[in-house]
């Protein structure tokens, strides 16, 4: 559930998919590629990462930015919020908003319009290349490195902590484990250590 503070941008776009289009799975990296760009253009001082598979958080591991996205049909609805100059309080993780961080952001609606052009531009990629070794090589540097300390909330109910070990090809985040055994992440709720 999304608090929708005064003055931060909360939008959702439809993707339709079409016969020869990539996997829909593949829309969450692209759309927080999309995100980033967008986040480093508005508040170029502002040190940001990604965490898998489609947040955005500050240095210190803060979150300003999420994405949810559902699929009906031929449909996917990517909705994004951005905590441009407020954030809730009392969550059970840490939060922040660009200006809080040290940015200077622009209204809600100029950051629509370049989230709106650099979603459309990672759009095209996706759509000529899919889930690419040129988009994940992307998507992979702008997140947490390689080796950050993460706690993986499973669907199922089970809670595993590792090691973030970089992407498969398809997308999934693998986790390498206390014993060294490695994890393929395909859905779960992941927090930095």
């Amino acid at each position: 559930m999304w608090d929708s503070e005064g003055g931060n941008l909360f939008a959702s776009t439809i993707v339709r998919l079409g016969a020869g289009d990539p996997p829909a799975s593949s829309l969450g990296f692209l759309a927080s590629l999309a995100a980033y760009e967008t986040a480093r253009l508005i508040a170029p001082d502002v040190p940001i990462m990604i965490k898998w598979p489609n947040d955005l958080l500050t240095a210190n591991g803060a979150k300003f930015c999420g994405m949810l996205l559902e699929r009906s049909g031929d449909a996917v609805v990517i909705g994004i919020g951005m905590n441009l100059f407020a954030h809730p309080q009392g969550l059970d993780r840490p939060v922040t908003d660009l200006r809080s961080s040290g940015g200077n952001p622009h209204h809600a609606q100029a950051v629509l319009e370049i989230l709106a052009e650099t979603l459309q531009n990672w759009l095209q990629r996706w759509r000529l290349g899919g889930l690419t070794p040129l988009l994940l090589k992307s998507w992979q540097q702008f997140a947490h490195p390689v080796g950050t300390a993460l706690t993986v909330n499973l669907p199922n109910g089970d809670v595993l902590q590792g090691l973030y070990n970089g992407l498969n090809e398809d997308g999934s985040l693998q986790l390498r484990l206390a014993d060294g055994e490695i994890h393929a992440i395909h859905a779960a709720d992941v927090f930095l250590i």
